[in-house]
C-alpha cells in the first residue's frame, strides 16, 4: 500500500490517503466498462482528473459484475458537456451529466462536490471533499484506469475487507441531512451482506422518523430501485426488522401487522429477485409481484370473479399512494397481473 501526504497551512505533514495497486485491490482493467474507460481517458487528456467511483469500485471489490459505471472528475459539468456532444447536464439540486451512449447505456459524470456544500448546493470541491461528502466508506474509492490504482480517503478499502458498511459523514448529521441514507444503508448491507456498524444501527434506530419528510417522488424512485436491485426481499427483511417498511412503502401500512401477509409479501419479493437473476424485467413486473398478494387476497376485490379493470387498477393505485408510479408501468403492471389470476388462485404464486 503507497501513502498521499498533503502539508497543512501550519506547515505539519498528514497523511490524505492510502493507495491500493493492482496486485492489493485485484481488480483487473478490462473488468472496467470499455465506455468508462474512454471517458476518463478522454477527460485526462485534456488536463482533468478523473476515476471511476462508487457503486461500481465497491462491486468489482467483492466480485459483483457492476450494473453501472459512474465517474468523478474536477471538470465543471459545462466542461464535461463541451467535451462530450452525446450529453446532457441534468439535475437542480445537484448538476451532473449524462454521457449518452449506443443501446440506451448512460455513464453519469459528476464534478467533485465541496464538503462545504450543505444538502444538493452546487458547490464544487477537490477529491478528498468529494470523498468525505459520500455517505458512506465503501462507495468513497476512486479507480483509475490510467494505472490500475485505488484511492483511499475514508477507509473504505479496510471497511470491505473487514465486510462493514460504515458511515463517513458525522451520526449527528448523516440522516438529518438526508433520511433517503437509511434507505441506502439498508439496501448496501442487503446488496454486499455486510454489516451495519454499530453506531450506524443505533442512529438508524432513533432517525427513522424522518424518513416521513421524504418526497414521495423520492420514495417512489427508492422503491423501483430496490425491487429492480435482485435483493428486494433481503432489503424488505431489514426494512421490516428496522420498522422501515411502511416509510419505504407507506401503502402498506395496517398489512405489516399481519404475519401472513409479509409471509406472502416476502416470497413474492424472493421469486422477483429470481427472475431477475435469469433475465431483464421491466417495472410493470417489478410493481406486479409487490402489488399481487394484496390485489389478489388482501384487497376488496373479489378475484373469484371477473375482477373490473377500471376497479383494479383505482385500487392497485390506492395501495400504492402516496408513490406515483406511471400510469402506464401501473396498467402493464395490472394486465401481467390479470393474465395470471387462476395461477395466483391455485397456488398462491404468480408465476416464478
Amino acid at each position: 500500500m503507497l501513502v498521499r501526504y498533503k502539508t497543512l497551512e501550519s506547515g505539519s505533514v498528514v497523511k490524505q490517503a492510502e493507495i491500493y495497486t493492482q496486485d492489493e485491490h485485484g481488480i483487473a482493467g478490462e473488468s472496467i466498462d470499455i465506455e468508462a474507460r474512454k471517458i476518463v481517458r478522454r477527460l485526462t487528456s485534456k488536463g482533468h482528473r478523473a476515476y471511476v467511483v462508487g457503486g461500481a469500485v465497491r462491486d468489482l471489490l467483492i466480485g459483483k459484475q457492476p450494473k453501472d459505471f459512474d465517474v468523478a472528475t474536477d471538470a465543471a459539468p459545462g466542461r464535461i458537456r463541451k467535451l462530450f456532444r452525446n450529453s446532457r447536464i441534468i439535475g437542480k439540486r445537484f448538476r451532473l451529466v449524462h454521457i449518452l451512449l449506443k443501446d440506451r447505456q448512460v455513464i453519469e459524470v459528476s464534478t467533485f462536490r465541496s464538503r462545504d456544500s450543505e444538502g444538493f448546493q452546487n458547490i464544487y470541491g477537490d477529491i478528498e471533499d468529494d470523498a468525505r461528502r459520500r455517505d458512506f466508506s465503501l462507495n468513497a474509492l476512486y479507480y483509475s484506469p490510467e494505472d490500475e490504482t485505488i484511492l483511499d480517503y475514508t477507509g473504505g478499502f479496510r471497511d470491505i475487507r473487514a465486510r462493514k458498511v460504515r458511515p463517513v459523514i458525522p451520526l449527528e448529521r448523516i440522516f438529518v441531512e438526508d433520511p433517503v441514507r437509511m434507505i441506502r444503508a439498508v439496501k448496501y448491507s442487503a446488496l454486499t451482506g455486510f454489516h451495519l456498524t454499530f453506531g450506524l444501527r443505533r442512529r438508524l434506530k432513533k432517525s427513522v422518523d424522518l424518513l416521513d419528510e421524504v418526497s414521495p417522488s423520492r420514495l417512489t424512485e427508492e422503491l423501483f430501485k430496490i425491487l429492480e436491485s435482485g435483493y428486494a426481499k433481503p432489503m424488505f427483511e431489514q426494512f421490516l426488522r428496522y420498522r422501515m417498511a411502511g416509510y419505504v412503502a407507506p401503502g402498506l401500512g395496517d398489512l405489516l401487522a399481519d404475519s401472513a401477509y409479509t409471509r406472502k409479501l416476502l416470497v413474492s419479493l424472493g421469486a422477483l429477485d429470481a427472475l431477475i437473476s435469469e433475465r431483464p424485467v421491466g417495472r410493470d413486473v417489478c410493481l406486479a409481484y409487490f402489488c399481487g398478494d394484496y390485489l389478489f387476497a388482501h384487497s376488496s376485490l373479489n378475484p373469484d370473479s371477473k375482477i373490473p379493470y377500471p376497479e383494479a387498477f383505482a385500487t392497485m393505485k390506492q395501495f400504492l399512494r402516496p408513490l406515483a408510479p406511471p400510469n402506464r408501468d401501473v396498467e402493464d403492471a395490472l394486465t401481467y397481473l390479470l393474465k395470471r389470476k387462476r395461477k395466483y388462485l391455485k397456488t398462491g404464486r404468480i408465476d416464478h
